[in-house]
């Protein structure tokens, strides 16, 4: 005997379960699934309007949609301040706060106003560009994660999105009441806010938490509130393309929306689309049919949505299912940081290579308004690049760069461009940094060699066979050095289509998805989820280690009882249901603990990898004896939305308790 206790003894350390001192529950055989999509669904809340947001990495826009007016969708009034050379309708994701932390102004007003003030002044004002990257990069995200400003302080994540997203709510709600001549009111609105499908649940459930702290939707009316994925935002407004409104790479040079003697200018917004022009916003007709793109798509067709922005890129692939033309996800969204970031760390790069690292780290830190500036001059110049342009790309240098370096180093800035023996690069006698293509082009090719790499795998995978088409789609898909890259990679494999207006894709697809949340079917569950639990020790199939013996039952403990596995197609609004008993029957608490792995196949809870995720705790005090003896506890996992809720039910009185799948606060 004395060796049970030791195994028991020994393994405290290793068994959360057990050090816990948890209550323990056991599956009732047989366990099974329920599909189960009618059981208790919300009533419909009746919204006037859906407003969808997309938060970009390097710029943002709002667009929406009165649900009794579906086929316009207006993308938001014209913004103050927009750059030469960039005409879209979305505003950069800057963000500017004063020196006491309040919120001060976002977008073009943010940057313009922090490029106004004085140095001395600037330093204590907090400044931040480029921040939605930090929660894909985040390993550990939580509430408390932190974003750096411009001058090095830092600022809670949480606070900032929340910033931004409130800016937005007031933004679109004026808009909203001043078309509509009265006031309108938040709940009146369904939000839509999309986020890329690569980000891990954590990420996804941040922005959720962030709407929730700028007001737009809370915990007991999650409702109103619609995490969308970007790619299948995308792929929604694909489907109602008519032809006249996209481009198709194989059958045309790739743009270049630079030349006036073009007629599809920047980012093809001259094309045929309806647009009424209202009050500086656009409106967009959406024809409510399948477009002629689509009617040649039949049922069990693929494609794949390849979504390039500034910070990742996504790629999905989706197939059709009929009649509804319901979109099925087979594969498993996939992707990385290839957004057309990489090109800026090029250029940034190339700067340290001719001027010195030393250099270019200080005059970030020293004149960072100034750097700001450097920036957006060179985001102008890289919109212009082009696979068949042959004159220089010149980018002006602020003058306090030239006036910095010569304090910095004793000398000019054309005699470091002289000196360093980077070709392509010289200097021209107006001030300016002048790039031959061929140097341009070596900035984009990186990020672009890793787009292309990424979509071949994709391509390999046995799930992607004979896809039909390749929309592409999002702000950096309007570069026409990507947009010849992947029509001689995959052009012959499939049809490459862009859709005009691509930087407003996202948008638009996601006010429709607003409407009818719907439409996407199944998904793919990004992770493994299950519940820890006790079974029946069985000598030679369990480990010695994970022995409890309980009342004289020995138990194996740590148990990961699996409701879905990562990858495994779930549609949505599906519930699995699983029943357990009490290990005691005498037991009042029952702790039910959820657990998730990015890992298929996993046996137990303390396996590397296997977060925890969710707690239901069910009080039975309080009820009455007539009780049976084995009783039954239903545990209910209902996979939907970018949300999951769990919920448990002690089957003889009915009581029940929920929660929401939680990864930010475990």
């Amino acid at each position: 005997m004395s060796a049970e206790t030791d195994a028991v003894s020994t393994s405290t350390y290793s068994s959360p379960a057990k050090s816990l001192g948890d209550p323990g529950i056991t599956p009732l055989s047989p366990s099974h699934i329920v599909k189960d999509s009618d059981a208790e669904d919300a009533v419909e809340q009746l919204f006037l309007v859906v407003v969808a947001i997309d938060f970009g990495t390097t710029s943002s826009g709002y667009a929406y949609s009165f649900t009794k007016e579906p086929e316009c969708i207006h993308v938001m009034r014209r913004w103050e301040g927009g750059d030469p050379g960039v005409s879209n309708q979305k505003t950069p994701t800057t963000i500017l706060l004063t020196p006491e932390r309040k919120f001060h102004s976002f977008g073009y007003a943010a940057r313009d106003f922090y490029h106004d003030l004085d140095p001395t002044e600037s330093k204590h004002w907090l400044y931040f560009e480029k921040f939605k990257m930090k929660l894909h990069t985040t390993g550990n995200l939580t509430m408390e994660t932190d974003l750096t400003a411009a001058n090095g302080k830092k600022v809670k994540a949480l606070e900032i999105f929340a910033y931004a997203l409130q800016f937005f709510k007031e933004q679109a709600l004026k808009e909203l009441s001043d078309q509509g001549g009265s006031d309108f009111e938040n709940t009146e609105v369904r939000w839509v806010i999309t986020v890329p499908a690569i980000w891990k649940q954590p990420a996804k459930q941040f922005m959720r938490q962030a709407a929730y702290k700028a007001g737009m939707a809370s915990p007991e009316n999650p409702e109103q509130l619609i995490i969308a994925l970007e790619p299948e935002a995308a792929s929604i407004y694909c489907r109602k393309l008519r032809l006249h409104q996209m481009i198709e790479l194989s059958s045309r040079a790739p743009v270049n929306g630079y030349s006036p003697s073009d007629t599809i200018g920047t980012g093809f917004t001259q094309g045929k689309e309806h647009v009424r022009r209202n009050r500086q916003s656009r409106t967009f007709m959406v024809e409510n049919v399948i477009g002629e793109i689509w009617s040649e798509l039949e049922e069990g067709d693929r494609y794949i949505v390849v979504d390039s922005g500034g910070g990742t890129v996504d790629m999905t692939v989706h197939q059709i299912r009929l009649p509804e033309g319901h979109l099925k996800e087979l594969y498993k969204a996939t992707g990385g940081p290839y957004g057309s970031l990489g090109v800026d760390y090029e250029f940034e790069k190339l700067l340290c290579k001719i001027f010195g690292e030393d250099f270019i780290e200080q005059f970030k830190i020293k004149r960072p308004a100034a750097w700001v500036d450097l920036m957006i001059a060179f985001e102008s110049r890289k919109r212009a690049a082009a696979p068949d342009r042959t004159n220089p790309l010149n980018i002006t240098l602020p003058f306090s760069f030239i006036d910095y370096y010569k304090k910095f180093r004793g000398h000019s800035v054309e005699h470091a461009l002289r000196k360093s023996n980077v070709d392509f690069v010289k200097w021209s006698s107006q001030g300016m940094l002048r790039m031959s293509p061929d140097a341009m082009n070596a900035l984009f090719k990186p990020t672009i060699d890793q787009i292309i790499q990424h979509l071949s795998e994709v391509f390999d995978k046995p799930e992607v066979t004979n896809v039909k088409f390749l929309f592409l789609v999002g702000g950096f898909a309007e570069s026409p050095l990507l947009q010849q890259a992947v029509q001689s990679a995959f052009g012959s494999r499939c049809r490459v289509i862009i859709p005009q207006d691509v930087g407003l894709t996202i948008l638009k697809g996601a006010v429709l998805f607003g409407l009818d949340p719907a439409v996407i079917k199944v998904r793919r569950s990004p992770l493994t989820y299950g519940v820890g639990v006790l079974n029946r020790f069985v000598e030679g199939k369990h480990p010695p280690e994970k022995l409890l013996v309980k009342d004289g039952t020995r138990w194996c403990t740590d148990v990961f009882d699996k409701f879905i596995s990562a990858d495994q197609s779930v549609a949505l609004g599906e519930t699995v249901t699983r029943s357990y008993t009490p290990a005691k029957p005498s037991q009042l608490v029952i702790v039910i603990n959820i657990y998730s792995s990015e890992q298929d196949n996993v046996s137990f809870i303390t396996e590397p990898g296997v977060k925890k995720c969710g707690t239901l705790r069910l009080d039975l005090t309080g009820t009455d004896a007539a009780v049976p003896n084995r009783r039954e506890i239903k545990t209910l996992m209902q996979f939907g939305d970018t949300e999951i809720k769990a919920m448990a039910v002690d089957v003889a009185t009915s009581k029940s308790v929920k929660v929401g799948i939680d990864f930010l606060n475990y």
